[in-house]
């Protein structure tokens, strides 16, 4: 079963960002005085411009030592405020290395403490896309928007300002014509974060149906699924076409219209100002300065609108990034510890998501040291049941308890202390083969690492180019089998009190499994072992058998007493082994 992590509320996404604001605030505190600075540098330009005009008009005096001198303070201002942007973006660019850094580390740490149960049924394009593309947006977006955001803001908020202290006349002509940009951003802004959301939520289920199909390509090949899966992917390209053409029609509706609205105070002011020109309220050349200012405008209000758009992006990304907050944390875990390691199941029910129970009224005691095959059909619940006893799910009803104590209630170190849950999906990372074994038990010497792995019958790893430091991915590639081996070998340096292999040896060779079965059942000798076994040979090696049917235990028992008894497992014997031999 798959379940969809949430993306955070618009409430929590803004704290989070006021949040990285306060973390760092000198370099923010710094970028608004930088950029106010820078700012108010550039006012200086236009206003001198406008003395200019009207030094030239008046024709009074010394008109070119004047004007030399004013164009020299312009140039001046410019040179400064050049100087002053700079520098502000510099540190702002800082602030956003910082700070993405701070939101992966953050991210990164909250994946791993998802609780096993909604970590095991996310799907896995969901959570890569999160930490992969929207944690890299939001890194991208940080790194550029807040300086570039920040400047904009601070020039806009002061060429306004001039103008009005230029002419108040001319000003409130400005800002009337600012209405336009205003009412477009709101009718965009209404629609846009949905939009955002759906196209960041498409591609997650896009990057999920690849990694899922890639990863099961054989399995689709061998049961000759293409077309099926070619279907579903192909709906799910289309629910991503979709999303995207949603998102790129508010774009085309939202950059026509502000370039439009944003030409509208220039145009305003140049025809209210010759009006007021020719009535005698305002000079030539504040008009001038006037319309320079509202010119000026136009680059940072470019710079927003371009940022609005990225932002709506980045924030549906932020969303979701920070979604992994609201995930509900595991329940509080009990204090008590188990009075020894026998396990017991007694009348488990379980269901999925409320869905119909897949385990039926399971009653079932594991004694400490056994080694207790489950064997079933597919869909039996074999699988189900060994997450329970792994304490990965709670039962809906009954109880499932290791000396006392119920599994799921033990926290999270005590629990892998206590049990061990091994599936035949393999976890190795880019890295030597030393280090894969030892986040296991990092005080181990080489020679456990080797006889860890000489125990699951790794003997290739003395083979390899540079031994245990061979970097894997990098220096040799594993294929499934080698890469559960390797899976194997830690479950050996972790030495549990009892172990659960769930198909743990299914990409193994028979021989190869056979001998790393028994070599993990010398080496846990005196721990409990259970085994959902896909060979029946394995089975045959246990000292009792667990039959599962439709989600019930219908059989229990030694090897030989199924056998003999004829029931569901000595049908299932008989074909597998064949009648002639001996069982």
């Amino acid at each position: 079963m798959s379940a969809t992590l949430p993306a955070a509320s618009t409430a929590r996404v803004r704290a989070a960002a006021w949040g990285e604001l306060r973390a760092d605030r000198g370099a923010v505190v710094g970028l608004l005085l930088l950029n106010g600075l820078a700012s108010a540098s550039g006012l200086v330009g236009p206003w001198l411009l406008g003395l200019i005009v009207d030094a030239v008009r008046a024709g009074k005096g010394d008109v070119l030592g004047t004007v030399d001198r004013l164009a020299l303070g312009a140039l001046v201002f410019t040179v400064v405020q050049t100087l002053l942007s700079r520098w502000a973006l510099a540190v702002g660019y800082r602030f956003g290395e910082r700070t993405a850094g701070r939101i992966r580390e953050r991210f990164l740490g909250r994946a791993l403490a998802l609780p096993a149960s909604v970590a095991e049924h996310v799907p896995t394009g969901d959570l890569i896309a999160r930490g992969s593309s929207d944690a890299s947006m939001v890194a991208g977006t940080l790194r550029r928007a807040v300086p570039e955001v920040l400047v904009a803001l601070v020039q806009v908020l002061f060429l306004i300002v001039a103008v009005i202290l230029l002419d108040w006349r001319l000003g409130l002509c400005g800002l009337l014509c600012l209405v336009g940009v205003t009412a477009v951003l709101r009718w965009y802004l209404r629609r846009a974060r949905p939009a955002y959301l759906a196209e960041a939520a498409a591609g997650a289920q896009l990057a999920d149906i690849v990694t899922r199909t890639a990863k099961g390509a054989r399995t689709i090949e061998a049961l000759a699924l293409e077309d099926q899966r070619a279907a579903a992917a192909e709906a799910v390209i289309a629910g991503a076409r979709t999303a995207r053409l949603r998102t790129l029609w508010l774009r085309t509706v939202l950059f026509p219209s502000l370039d439009i609205s944003s030409t509208l105070p220039v145009v305003g002011v140049v025809l209210a100002g010759g009006a007021l020109e020719a009535a005698g309220l305002v000079t030539v050349g504040a008009v001038v300065a006037a319309t320079v200012y509202l010119r000026q405008l136009t680059g940072p209000l470019d710079t927003l609108m371009v940022w609005v758009e990225q932002l709506q992006a980045a924030t549906a990304s932020y969303a979701r990034v920070e979604g992994l907050a609201e995930v509900p944390a595991d329940e509080p875990r009990a204090a008590a510890e188990p009075e020894d390691d026998r396990i017991e199941v007694s009348g488990v029910h379980f269901a999925y998501d409320g869905g119909r129970d897949v385990l039926r009224g399971i009653d079932l005691a594991v004694r400490a040291g056994e080694r207790l095959a489950v064997v079933g059909a597919s869909g039996a619940g074999k699988s189900t049941l060994a997450r329970l006893l792994a304490g990965l799910d709670r039962p809906r009803e009954g109880t499932v308890t290791v000396g006392g104590v119920p599994v799921a209630d033990l926290p999270p170190d005590r629990l892998r202390e206590q049990v061990v849950l091994v599936t035949q999906d393999h976890h190795i990372f880019h890295d030597t083969v030393r280090d894969n074994l030892l986040m296991v038990k990092p005080e181990a010497d080489d020679q456990e690492l080797l006889r860890a792995l000489d125990v699951v019958g790794a003997h290739w790893v003395a083979e390899l180019p540079a031994g245990l430091d061979t970097t894997i991915g990098a220096d040799v590639q594993l294929d499934g089998a080698r890469a559960q081996q390797l899976s194997l070998a830690r479950v050996v340096l972790a030495d549990p009190h009892t172990l659960i292999l769930d198909e743990a040896t299914a990409l193994l060779d028979p021989t190869t499994a056979r001998e790393a079965e028994q070599a993990l059942a010398a080496v846990l000798r005196g721990r409990t072992v259970i085994a959902i076994a896909h060979r029946l040979q394995t089975a045959h090696d246990a000292d009792r058998i667990a039959v599962l049917d439709a989600g019930r235990l219908i059989e229990l028992g030694p090897h030989h007493d199924l056998v003999t008894a004829g029931g569901v497992y000595g049908k299932l014997w008989h074909s597998w082994h064949g009648d002639h031999q001996e069982a």
